[in-house]
């Protein structure tokens, strides 16, 4: 099983541009296997249909592979999240969060809250507005400007923290600054008093799935937030290698 996620793997990279197919010996140096290893693995993944095979003998991805990918990284966000989630709440000795964009809002889907917190219930299945919340910055982390702007074409930028963003080019200006910094940082956003910083997760495409966040009071987490903002995006890295392992779990 390992085998056949890895050759996947490469032929993810092989196929995302047209003519969307990868052949035999593209996928053998890809990898830097044997090419008759590689045909059989193919072969093997075809009669399961995860790829299918054209009349040349070429490869390319099937919707089933994406369907069962998605579902495989959906999976892991909720189990190996809480354990990075859990990892850096013990170290940080704050709130840890994990959350996703849904419309014009995220959603915490994981978290990690020490005994000492002062934060109060479960965020999980909560949904927040994503121009102020703790995961928008990052979950819109590599979207063009003219998808931020989708997100948020229906959104009243009000009734929020003091330090909200006040429209869309405002928020766009405060992306900016978090990519070139490496970390969002959310300073009474949302809420009076209340602080985080955030980094992006990336799926097996390498593309922005979820936000790791960690979150508590300002007075606490502002003087530290260069070493937060480290760890945050220590424990997101690490939490999108787990999701792009083929071998991971298996």
């Amino acid at each position: 099983m390992g085998r056949g996620f890895a050759v996947v793997s490469a032929m993810v990279e092989l196929t995302t541009d047209a003519p969307h197919r990868a052949t035999v010996a593209e996928v053998a140096d890809k990898l830097g296997r044997d090419r008759s290893q590689v045909s059989r693995t193919l072969k093997a993944l075809a009669d399961e249909g995860l790829i299918t095979r054209d009349p040349d003998l070429a490869y390319r991805l099937s919707w089933d592979w994406y369907a069962t990918a998605q579902e495989l990284t959906k999976c892991r966000l909720l189990t190996d999240g809480l354990t990075v989630l859990d990892t850096l709440s013990s170290q940080t000795g704050e709130a840890c969060f994990l959350g996703q964009l849904a419309g014009n809002s995220t959603v915490t889907i994981a978290e990690s809250i020490p005994s000492p917190s002062t934060l109060i219930g479960s965020w999980i299945g909560r949904a927040y507005p994503a121009f102020c919340s703790d995961a928008g910055q990052a979950t819109l982390w590599d979207a063009a400007e003219d998808e931020v702007r989708a997100v948020f074409a229906a959104t009243e930028f009000g009734n929020a923290g003091p330090n909200a963003p006040t429209s869309v080019d405002d928020f766009l200006h405060r992306l900016a600054a978090a990519r070139r910094r490496g970390y969002a940082i959310v300073d009474q956003e949302a809420e009076v008093e209340l602080f985080s910083v955030s980094a992006p997760v990336r799926d097996f495409r390498c593309e922005v799935v979820a936000a790791v966040q960690i979150v508590g009071e300002r007075k606490l987490l502002k003087p530290r937030v260069a070493r937060l903002g480290k760890q945050c995006v220590e424990a997101a890295d690490a939490l999108s290698r787990l999701l792009a392992d083929p071998h991971h779990g298996r």
